[in-house]
């Protein structure tokens, strides 16, 4: 289901700490993407890309900042979070979402490779979900989108180099 903005301002902020966490994966060579989820107000869960740094392909921002937010309320489900992620999540990431029981996500960029929620699919409108997943995209997608571009235009550079 399509989410109404709630509080645009607000949704950027959080989205700004999502593109912070981002820039820190660049610079430790990870795909920039950042996630922060908030519950109550309240940053419960942070991370960024580190699937190279940790060795690990589930390591996605989604995954590392749910994990973190789990652990901090002691609790496998998440009612009434929001996520924030600086790019369209994947399939990976839109399953643990519901898994978790995220209440609504709000993404920056499209990922038109991978991308489940708009691009590749419109996966948390599927009847056989049991949890509904309310999702706003294009929150502050200009700079979401061009920390990822200048991310792999560095990276295509260097390599030709």
């Amino acid at each position: 289901m399509r989410a109404q903005i709630i509080d645009r301002s607000r949704d950027q902020a959080f989205m700004q700490m999502a593109l912070e966490l981002a820039a820190q994966g660049a610079a430790l060579g990870e795909v920039p993407v950042g996630a922060v989820l908030v519950q109550g107000g309240e940053v419960i869960g942070s991370g960024f890309n580190r699937p190279i740094t940790d060795s690990d392909p589930s390591a996605h921002a989604e995954m590392v900042a749910i994990r973190a937010a789990a652990q901090a309320a002691s609790n496998y489900r998440l009612p009434g979070s929001t996520l924030y992620v600086t790019l369209e999540p994947c399939s990976m990431c839109a399953g643990l979402i519901v898994h978790s029981r995220v209440a609504r996500v709000v993404y920056g960029a499209l990922e038109p490779k991978a991308g489940i929620v708009q691009s590749q699919g419109q996966f948390f409108t599927q009847g056989f979900l049991n949890h509904r997943v309310l999702f706003e995209g294009g929150v502050l997608a200009q700079e979401c989108g061009q920390i990822l571009s200048d991310f792999f235009k560095a990276r295509r550079a260097k390599a030709s180099s």
